[in-house]
């Protein structure tokens, strides 16, 4: 029944891909899931489930003021990008948004325990959140929304959905090579911190190296030097353990959401 709702998209989506491998496109960026992808621009998002389904949405605006501040820019996107899951009528049910925001705060409260009690919460953490992260589909999907994004940076919408050409899967705007610069950043914040270890220090060295790998990821992103692009090469080579070879119809559930995507932003 999916595939079919799939052809019938095919047929309808074929102007749209014309068109849209004709012109220029705003950058897309997106997030796997064990039942869907969600592909967003910085004005809209969708999310195509594996079941046919589609949720369209659009994404908060970044306030012109934080814009020109370095650090806080940096913090507002990062959360801007997983707004399409967090918020109320996004992706995500609700128990798994309060996993997640339990997630996401966890490191105030470690701040209250010893640095034995601090290590062992931290892994047992990021273990259940990568096994989160990584349960179902949800790789094979990740190399699906990698392969719909190049298609479009590409102009080949068209041609991957006839599973004419296989853009790559892997990517350089990825989240993980995101985490890939976070975590040496975060050990250089740590050591080269010129004051005093407050209760609060932990929390402020986390808020400042996700603000500063924001802001290098984006410079290196933009940037055609060699030297620069050097960073991203952990992140690529880690994609080889987060992303698998999509099927077709998986990757048709990617370009569904891509096309939600350009759809609005060519109107």
């Amino acid at each position: 029944m999916v595939r079919q709702l799939w052809r019938v998209q095919g047929a309808s989506l074929a102007r749209l891909f014309e068109r849209a491998d004709s012109t220029a496109l705003p950058l897309l960026g997106g997030m796997a899931r064990p039942d869907g992808v969600i592909i967003a621009s910085e004005r809209f998002f969708a999310f195509a489930g594996r079941d046919g389904s589609l949720l369209e949405g659009e994404m908060p605006k970044l306030p012109r003021i934080v814009q020109h501040i370095p650090l806080l820019r940096g913090l507002a996107r990062l959360g801007m990008s997983v707004s399409p899951i967090l918020r109320r009528e996004g992706v995500a049910g609700q128990r798994e948004r309060l996993f997640l925001t339990a997630v996401f705060l966890s490191p105030l409260a470690f701040v209250f325990f010893s640095g034995t009690v601090t290590l062992i919460a931290g892994i047992v953490m990021s273990v259940g959140l990568l096994a989160w992260l990584m349960r179902g589909r949800t790789l094979y999907l990740h190399g699906a929304e990698h392969r719909a994004i190049a298609a479009a940076e590409q102009g080949q919408l068209g041609v991957t959905w006839e599973d004419e050409v296989k853009p790559s899967r892997f990517s350089l705007r990825c989240g993980t090579n995101f985490v890939a610069l976070v975590l040496p950043i975060s050990l250089v914040a740590d050591r080269l911190w010129p004051f005093g270890t407050t209760l609060w220090t932990p929390i402020v060295l986390a808020v400042l190296s996700l603000g500063l790998t924001m802001e290098l990821w984006r410079a290196v992103q933009s940037s055609t030097h060699r030297a620069l692009r050097a960073f991203l090469y952990p992140g690529l080579a880690l994609q080889r353990l987060t992303t698998r070879e999509p099927t077709i119809d998986e990757t048709r559930i990617a370009l569904t959401a891509v096309a939600s995507v350009v759809r609005r932003e060519l109107a």
